[in-house]
């Protein structure tokens, strides 16, 4: 039997499995479907059983809409039939069933963008919400819908590959009536499931006057998705016009102010060393130039959301990048700012680490070159910093280990065959120590 998963005054204890699956309409175009390129797909059975092993009581996993919805109406159910048999019915697990990943099914020709996308992601909800009633309970309709808008629609990395701010609108839109579609689906199959709203968190910052209105206006997108949904966006939002000016149709936002629904929880995706951004110019370019905020940053995003919208908080995905101390010391860091915030009475009822194991960085379907928004800071021989794109990791031909992101409180290790072996790290121990201690007993 699966435990209540964040309810007030209490920490839900969560794991991720890092699933993002975009599979491109051309067959012949590399997908990247981090299930089998981590052999999730074939290891899906002793990883379930390390999630339960490591404390954890609940589990965001992706349910890879692009392999189960094959066709309108048509569904392939055999695999997850099999996780959800074991996550729930054997390990007591909640799921929090991620129903998109920055892909759709490829036959949505235009992706996110295609006229058919809000009724086929409503279909799919109400279908997985009808097939597992009472065994799925809690759903994510959409991962990160800025972070997808922006590789999908800005800068053209994923299906649709459409550019520039009127392509970020053309893929926000629909996702956003996508989400309330798929949410009022569930519902009417479940009036009593729990939506998990996954939003990354955007920390702008600039120490150049000439880029605070740009800096003012990331700040205001990463709002958007969310602000859509609930329904807010009217003509008395600041970014009203502004979506009209980039190509939104009236009737999209009528509907949404019309039919906007509001989350059960507000779940955050906060990355000390990757969410925080600062503005800089570079060769006459606006870069944005990662650097690590730490434990500061993490207590902005969540209150931000909070004094924004109000809504019980889960923190969904937290990691950071590095050595096996480096994890451990941001999961006690982390944890201990989680604890203190909810200590002070902000409503927050979670703590995801994601990945929990490495994943192969999403260059990987790109041959190599480096995708990110972001630019990184190397120092010089001198003590300057030299702001630059992250090089290209590798060559997919020479193996997967240049591309695995030590992010994981388990560390993969490939083997001379290719296959990924699963060791946890110093940080794995200390999640688990953090999930077993009593409700209110100290900071980490």
């Amino acid at each position: 039997m699966t435990r209540p998963a964040f309810v007030a005054g209490n920490l839900t204890w969560a794991l991720g499995i890092e699933d993002t699956c975009v599979y491109p309409v051309d067959p012949s175009r590399m997908a990247l479907d981090e299930h089998v390129l981590t052999d999730h797909h074939l290891q899906w059975r002793s990883d379930l059983d390390l999630v339960a092993e490591l404390g954890a009581t609940a589990l965001r996993y992706g349910v890879s809409w692009p392999r189960i919805h094959t066709g309108p109406g048509q569904f392939d159910w055999e695999s997850l039939d099999q996780v959800v048999a074991h996550a729930v019915d054997d390990l007591g697990l909640t799921l929090v069933a991620d129903l998109v990943h920055y892909g759709t099914p490829p036959w949505l020709i235009d992706s996110f963008a295609d006229d058919a996308y809000p009724a086929a992601i409503e279909e799919f909800a109400g279908a997985i919400a009808s097939r597992y009633r009472d065994r799925l309970t809690h759903f994510t309709p959409l991962n990160e819908p800025v972070t997808t808008a922006s590789f999908c629609g800005l800068r053209g990395v994923w299906p649709p590959a459409r550019a520039g701010w009127t392509g970020w609108v053309s893929v926000v839109m629909p996702i956003a009536v996508g989400m309330a579609r798929a949410i009022h689906a569930i519902r009417r199959a479940q009036p009593h499931a729990s939506i998990v709203h996954v939003e990354a968190a955007t920390n702008i910052r600039t120490d150049e006057p000439d880029l605070d209105d740009h800096a003012r206006l990331l700040t205001e997108v990463g709002w958007l998705p969310t602000d859509l949904l609930l329904g807010r966006v009217d003509a008395s939002h600041p970014m009203h016009e502004w979506l009209l000016r980039h190509g939104a149709r009236e009737t999209e936002l009528d509907w949404l102010s019309a039919h906007g629904t509001s989350p059960d929880i507000m779940g955050v995706n906060y990355y000390p060393d990757l969410t925080p951004r600062r503005l800089v110019n570079l060769e006459g370019q606006v870069v944005q130039v990662s650097y690590d905020r730490g434990a500061r940053g993490l207590r902005e995003a969540l209150t931000g959301f909070h004094a924004r919208y109000g809504l019980p908080l889960a923190v969904t995905e937290t990691s950071v990048e590095g050595d096996d101390a480096i994890r451990a010391r941001w999961l006690s860091e982390s944890v201990d700012a989680v604890r203190r915030l909810s200590a002070e009475g902000v409503d927050v009822r979670g703590y995801t680490w994601w990945p929990m194991f490495d994943f192969v960085d999403w260059s990987w379907a790109a041959g190599g070159a480096n995708v990110e928004e972001f630019a990184v800071a190397q120092p010089r021989p001198d003590g300057s910093l030299e702001i630059a794109p992250a090089p290209p990791l590798g060559d997919p031909v020479d193996g997967k280990t240049a591309f695995l992101r030590r992010m994981g409180v388990v560390r993969l290790e490939e083997k001379p065959d290719g296959t990924l072996e699963r060791h946890p790290t110093r940080a794995a121990h200390l999640f688990t120590a953090a999930a077993m201690r009593p409700v209110g007993e100290g900071a980490a």
